[in-house]
């Protein structure tokens, strides 16, 4: 067995029918998974960090804190059920998140990691829910899917353009206005002789 499917196995959850699709590669589906689980730590731990800071009577950063531990708790919750096995329903809760549409998880984490940064503006607010943020994109870059290739992009273009009745003028004097003067230079006249 190789590493990468020792990995693969690792993150899998069991009866998984692979949420993301097919076209995705391998290491964006895991390496999202991955990135949510690190960024799920972090955040938890750097949120307590900032539930400390009650002791510099720093209300804001304890509410950010607070936030930050409970976006940590629900990203771990959605990305590694395996760490709540007590919980009864996490398993229901993780599977109907991922039934729905990417770009639902990938709002969902932008969306809980902006609060914390905004509240308490710091490094450890910054890095914990940074991470979120950033597993937020993955799963948004995910949902866009796959680029299309060169030639597909060529065949489209040429289809559009034979389209149009009239083609378009790429010339250097097309402007935004139609009745724009160009510019002109004009050098200097004579010389003073007199310098």
């Amino acid at each position: 067995m190789s590493f990468a499917e020792k990995i693969t196995g690792l993150l899998a959850r069991p009866n998984q029918q692979d949420p993301v699709g097919p076209e995705q590669p391998w290491y964006l589906k895991y390496g999202s998974r991955l990135l949510g689980i690190v960024a799920a730590f972090f955040a938890i731990l750097f949120g307590l960090w900032n539930v400390i800071s009650i002791l510099t009577l720093n209300v804001g950063c304890l509410v950010a804190g607070i936030i930050q531990m409970v976006a940590g708790f629900v990203v771990m919750l959605l990305e590694a059920p395996c760490c709540f096995v007590c919980i009864d329903k996490v398993n229901d809760i993780a599977d109907k998140v991922d039934s729905k549409p990417m770009y639902f998880r990938a709002g969902l984490y932008c969306a809980m990691a902006v609060p914390p940064i905004f509240m308490c503006f710091g490094l450890a607010s910054l890095f914990g829910s940074g991470l979120i943020f950033a597993t937020g994109v993955i799963y948004g870059m995910m949902a866009l899917g796959k680029k299309a290739s060169a030639e597909d992009m060529r065949a489209a273009a040429q289809q559009s353009y034979a389209g149009n009745a009239t083609p378009q003028t790429t010339n250097d004097r097309a402007g935004i206005v139609n009745n724009a003067q160009p510019f002109s230079f004009t050098g200097a006249v004579g010389t003073d002789s007199n310098v």
